[in-house]
């Protein structure tokens, strides 16, 4: 006589409390209800605030205008403060037009022509070569002696220096010049530091911490402010603008951030997935690095929230399921159908159904531009390669097993979680089409890189690389591990 399946179900759970899990143990959120808050005091922006946004962005687009007539570097400062604060979205038109007109005027065959100072051919360099121009870094060989060194005049120009370092940055695998310019400006900067007022001080460290290539905008936004005011020659409306904007847009971000912690509170996942992290502000941050623009708002909140029960999956195969369990967990998402998890404990079946309702939100989103019939099979298909790779590594941890550097690098790039993200982000923008998530899809060096980037960074956090792959040698393993960034870094310069 068989058993009624409720019977068997509680037999289940009763021997499925009673298995040895993993034991891990995380820091409570350190936000509260700090958003939960916050979302009913929000007030949106008023009326006079978007009068005098409006009355500042026509005066710098007037800038723009008038720069014509300006010479080539307060042309390229103009753009750079733009850029750095975080409003060129405003000005891409006025930008593009402007570094068109300048490239054309000022190179010759992809090589620099101008003989301006250490600063203005750095600057003009970085940002040719960050809008797509294929600039040669040849015109460096300007700042080098006869005995083939850096001279001491730029040895000792602060801004000269700085506007190097940054340009050093966007270096790809050819720019053997630029690997010395970056060495030689890291260097001298950090001789320089110690030796100046605390204002320049201030600027170098932030420069030498943090390349604004691989910054994050509104964090650079808010640190380029407190630089750039101290700034005699700055400009007034310039950076009242930058401001203004910021705190519209920290506004939107703050009400974004507000919806999603509603959602998860509404879901109740500190109850109902007790071994879980709750980390919805760092999530949130995520999709923030994204794109911090208002037009993304919707990709913004739902990639949030995705991020966010990424992180209930992390847990779920990293700090709970057996492995036995996760095999089957692993099933269901691939067929996504929650049969095969049935008997698994009500924790991991409210894992799954939140996965599941994303996939359900992601096709609402793309129905009525059509775009559901490709979006939401890329998206499931995203999910599942994800949920390959933490099977992967549960499986190595289960069975004692050390992956070989290639073997982590390959799974590395599934549970980097990147080509989950772009999928979701890029699905719900405006240029969401089969040929973009085909491309996506064909593990392309460009994902592949920020992927491995992304993964050792994380990894680096809690020494897992250096321990694996080096036993315990952390010396050897930082050398290995710079190496890894240097080289990625330069291909993705390569591809951007």
């Amino acid at each position: 006589m068989s058993l009624p399946a409720s019977t068997l179900a509680s037999i289940q759970h009763a021997v499925s409390d009673q298995l040895k899990r993993p034991c891990v143990s995380f820091a409570p959120c350190i936000w509260g209800d700090t958003f939960l808050e916050y979302a009913s005091q929000f007030e949106g922006v008023n009326d006079d605030e978007k009068q005098q946004a409006q009355t500042l962005r026509n005066e710098v687009q007037t800038m723009f205008q008038s720069s014509i007539d300006q010479n080539i570097i307060q042309k390229l400062n103009l753009i750079d403060s733009v850029q750095r604060f975080g409003v060129s979205y405003h000005f891409q038109q006025e930008i593009n037009q402007a570094l068109e007109q300048i490239h054309n005027s000022f190179t010759k065959n992809n090589t620099i022509s101008d003989d301006g100072n250490h600063h203005s051919l750095a600057l003009l360099f970085r940002l040719l070569r960050q809008q797509g121009y294929q600039i040669s870094s040849s015109a460096f060989n300007k700042f080098k002696n006869d005995q083939g060194n850096f001279s001491e005049t730029l040895a000792n120009d602060i801004q000269g220096l700085c506007s190097l370092y940054e340009a050093a940055h966007l270096r790809t695998p050819e720019d053997d010049i630029l690997e010395e310019a970056c060495d030689f400006s890291n260097t001298h900067m950090k001789s320089l530091a110690n030796q100046l007022s605390p204002s320049l001080a201030a600027q170098i460290n932030h420069c030498l911490r943090l390349p604004l290539n691989k910054s994050l905008i509104r964090f650079e936004a808010r640190c380029h402010m407190n630089l750039y005011e101290k700034d005699a020659s700055h400009n007034k409306t310039l950076l009242t603008f930058a401001k203004v904007d910021f705190n519209i847009l920290q506004k939107l971000h703050q009400k974004e951030i507000s919806t999603i912690t509603k959602w998860w509170k509404k879901s109740n996942f500190e109850t109902k997935v007790p071994y879980a992290r709750g980390r919805l502000v760092e999530a949130y941050l995520w999709s923030l690095a994204m794109s911090y623009k208002p037009e993304h708002s919707l990709a913004r909140m739902f990639v949030g929230k995705l991020i966010a029960v990424v992180c209930l999956l992390d847990d779920t195969y990293d700090a709970y399921g057996t492995i036995q369990e996760l095999e089957l967990f692993t099933e269901a998402i691939q067929r996504w159908n929650k049969s095969p998890i049935e008997s698994l404990p009500q924790c991991m079946k409210v894992v799954f159904d939140t996965v599941v309702e994303l996939g359900e939100e992601i096709e609402l989103a793309t129905t009525e531009s059509g775009k559901s019939s490709f979006v939401v099979q890329y998206f499931k298909q995203a999910v599942f390669n994800l949920i390959k790779g933490y099977m992967a590594e549960a499986k190595w941890c289960h069975e004692g097993y050390i992956p070989t550097y290639d073997e982590y690098k390959v799974n590395g790039i599934l549970t980097s979680c990147f080509p989950l993200f772009i999928t979701s982000f890029i699905g719900l923008g405006e240029f969401a089409n089969k040929d973009v998530f085909d491309w996506i899809f064909s593990d392309p060096n460009i994902i592949k890189v920020v992927s491995i980037i992304g993964r050792v960074l994380d990894d680096m956090g809690s020494h897992k690389v250096l321990i694996h792959f080096f036993n315990d040698n952390e010396d050897l393993g930082y050398i290995f591990i710079h190496n890894i960034f240097s080289s990625k870094w330069k291909i993705h310069s390569n591809m951007a």
